[in-house]
């Protein structure tokens, strides 16, 4: 990879920190990433201090290893897929992603979860065949 490619990328990465660092208002107590130097970098930027409590970094993430981000991998699949055929988010503040959240946790049944919605593993039933119909209904009450 090119030293400006590579300068690109970590500019990407070390703004995603910042946003995540923004939008929840605190340091974290752990980040987890895949393996990409640009991820070390940019924690390197945002949270290295030899203040406690520090953040940990996480890095050694794979498919089959003590810690995987397999889950958060799909989930930003699925939403990248959704994406395509929609040709990009058009506004920041869409509700496209919050409609896409709920669809996940109350909607769509998971195989890790043998068929039931994660809603449904917390003990949260909705009823009815309609669950979006449903839903909405509830919302409105």
């Amino acid at each position: 990879m090119s030293l400006r490619k590579n300068r690109i990328y970590l500019d990407k990465k070390a703004k995603a920190v910042q946003m995540a660092k923004k939008v929840t208002g605190k340091k974290p107590m752990t980040m987890i990433t895949d393996g990409l130097p640009a991820y070390n970098d940019a924690y390197k930027k945002e949270f290295r201090t030899l203040r406690k409590p520090r953040t940990q970094h996480i890095r050694h993430i794979k498919l089959k290893g003590d810690m995987n981000n397999n889950k958060m991998e799909r989930l930003n699949g699925e939403i990248r897929q959704r994406e395509k055929t929609m040709r990009g988010l058009k506004r920041k503040d869409t509700p496209i992603l919050k409609g896409y959240q709920i669809y996940h946790n109350y909607i769509r049944e998971h195989e890790g979860l043998d068929g039931k919605t994660p809603a449904e593993a917390c003990g949260i039933k909705i009823e009815g065949k309609n669950k979006w119909k449903t839903l909405i209904q509830n919302a409105s009450l």
